[in-house]
């Protein structure tokens, strides 16, 4: 029987672990998929408080863990594969381990949606991003990509227009799904040229040049064509990982856990949500690292009652 169990690694949980483990719960944090979360796919974080000169995403998250683990956090590498919250105590699930738990704090994280290019893993943090707030900056006076046509995408185009000198917005339709006013703004915006009826299909570049082009295909004349950019950002939406709490925990329409206003609390009392996985709004370290230390302390409050 465990006070704490965390399920997710990035840092949203690792956060939670910390204010855990400081709280003297010996919180056990199951690291997932991908231990680390999405900040182990982006090379430089300049914009997390702290540190001055930006700090590589792998090792931030490695930094986080060891702090959670020097407080007595108890972190295991697996993957949860089934809970049962209908009532307490509650039940996680790991490769072939159960336990029990009087209180669980879910922070699966969401995952970008890919095209699903075997260049797009290889390239990832390498002019590669699913994230413009992080990544814009990198791309100063280049050439850049954006591929979707929802109002993220508009959004994203419009952000890195502070940045890049031109922006080629490529759409597999000839209209957008993005509201109108998303559209006007990046229509009226002239770096922002459209690219319609067409899909991406290969993206040329190493890890050492970073993205040099990409591979067009237009899906209605089947044309194809070389278009030379410096980076690809990849605006087609997020998935929270919610799949196993479905039916169990009250979820939104697109599938992100419901938590109370201010408040990481869910419709389970004893079961708390952080980061991207309840956040399909800012989606971003530092405010996930905050929700993580709301529903640590949340949880310490909710024993203690």
């Amino acid at each position: 029987m465990r006070n704490v169990v965390i399920i997710g690694s990035g840092p949203a949980g690792l956060t939670a672990a910390i204010y855990a483990a400081r709280a003297n719960l010996q919180p056990l944090l199951i690291e997932g998929k991908e231990p680390g979360g999405q900040l182990t796919l982006t090379t430089l974080v300049e914009n997390y408080p702290g540190f001055a000169d930006g700090i590589m995403g792998p090792q931030l998250m490695e930094e986080m863990k060891k702090q959670a683990a020097r407080f007595g956090a108890e972190i295991v590498n697996g993957y949860v594969h089934r809970v049962s919250l209908k009532e307490g105590p509650f039940r996680v699930y790991y490769g072939d381990q159960e336990v029990q738990a009087k209180t669980v704090i879910i922070s699966t994280g969401s995952s970008a949606k890919l095209i699903g290019l075997e260049a797009e893993k290889r390239l990832m943090g390498y002019g590669v991003s699913t994230c413009a707030t992080c990544d814009g900056f990198f791309f100063r006076g280049k050439k850049i990509a954006v591929v979707g046509g929802g109002d993220s995408a508009m959004e994203e185009a419009t952000f890195l227009t502070k940045f890049a000198s031109d922006i080629s917005l490529i759409h597999r339709r000839d209209t957008l799904r993005a509201s109108k006013i998303m559209q006007d703004r990046a229509m009226k915006n002239p770096k922002i040229k459209f690219v319609w009826n067409t899909v991406v299909e290969d993206i040329y570049g190493d890890p050492q040049s970073g993205v040099t082009g990409l591979a067009l295909r237009n899906i209605k004349t089947d044309q194809t064509s070389r278009l030379d950019v410096d980076g690809l950002f990849l605006a087609i939406g997020h998935n929270p990982n919610t799949e196993i709490f479905r039916g169990q925990i009250d979820l939104d329409e697109r599938g992100y856990i419901r938590t109370q206003p201010d408040s990481t609390r869910t419709n389970i009392p004893g079961v708390f949500a952080c980061g991207d996985v309840q956040d399909p709004v800012f989606r971003q370290a530092v405010t996930a690292a905050g929700s993580g230390c709301m529903a640590a302390i949340e949880a310490e409050r909710w024993l203690e009652h």
